[in-house]
């Protein structure tokens, strides 16, 4: 058995709670281990939690840890890729540990499911496409965070239904860090340039290879 209080947060799962706030029905996509939704039913953030994930297999852990702390009363297992598993629209909806693609994805095709839900998302990669089709969504930026976890970064993006025209920094960079400037981004903007010189450097590199491909194979056969 697990203790009540057991259910610590990371610091990624932190930030998106506290984006998260407070809301009645709570839905978890991708809940993987269910560890955010026991926390928001425990900690009172949350009177009725969905958890989704894409197979009865990948709910094991959710299930036994939902068990075991007693909360199975006030918890929807349910199976499905995306929000339309869902049978109740969420106060909230987290969509975390994907790719910005993948998250933007879910959010496109449970529009309606989501107009009145609060969204908050983790994307791994593809922050800023992210953005940009939330925009052409219908969907408006409310808040974002940069959790720092060790050496890992993570932003984390919370919207609602409604209306913004972004600036291509503000798409890049994200409209709220951008005008309150957290202390971690800068460590977020040196995290970004030191990965976008690696693939300039990498792109020029694969570039003069396949030049010299080129003259190497025409220099071999003039022999």
């Amino acid at each position: 058995m697990f203790p009540r209080n057991a259910i610590s947060l990371d610091p990624r799962l932190s930030a998106i709670r506290d984006l998260a706030g407070s809301c009645g029905n709570f839905a978890d996509i991708g809940t993987d281990h269910g560890r955010l939704g026991a926390h928001m039913l425990l900690a009172g953030l949350c009177r009725f939690a969905q958890l989704t994930e894409v197979s009865e297999r990948s709910l094991a852990k959710a299930r036994e840890l939902i068990g075991a702390l007693g909360l199975s009363d006030r918890v929807r297992f349910l199976v499905g890729d995306g929000v339309e598993a869902l049978e109740d629209p969420p106060d909230v909806a987290v969509i975390a540990g994907m790719g910005g693609r993948t998250i933007a994805g879910i959010v496109e095709r449970g529009r309606e499911i989501l107009a009145h839900a609060r969204i908050v998302m983790q994307p791994n990669v593809a922050a800023p496409e992210l953005r940009l089709r939330l925009q052409r969504a219908g969907f408006r930026i409310a808040d974002e965070m940069i959790a720092k976890d060790g050496r890992r970064l993570y932003v984390v993006i919370a919207a609602e239904a409604g209306r913004m025209e972004l600036s291509p920094e503000e798409i890049e960079v994200g409209p709220v860090l951008l005008k309150n400037r957290p202390g971690a981004l800068a460590d977020y903007a040196a995290f970004k340039i030191r990965v976008l010189k690696k693939a300039l450097a990498d792109a020029e590199g694969a570039e003069l290879r396949r030049k010299l491909g080129i003259w190497e194979a025409l220099n071999h056969g003039d022999r």
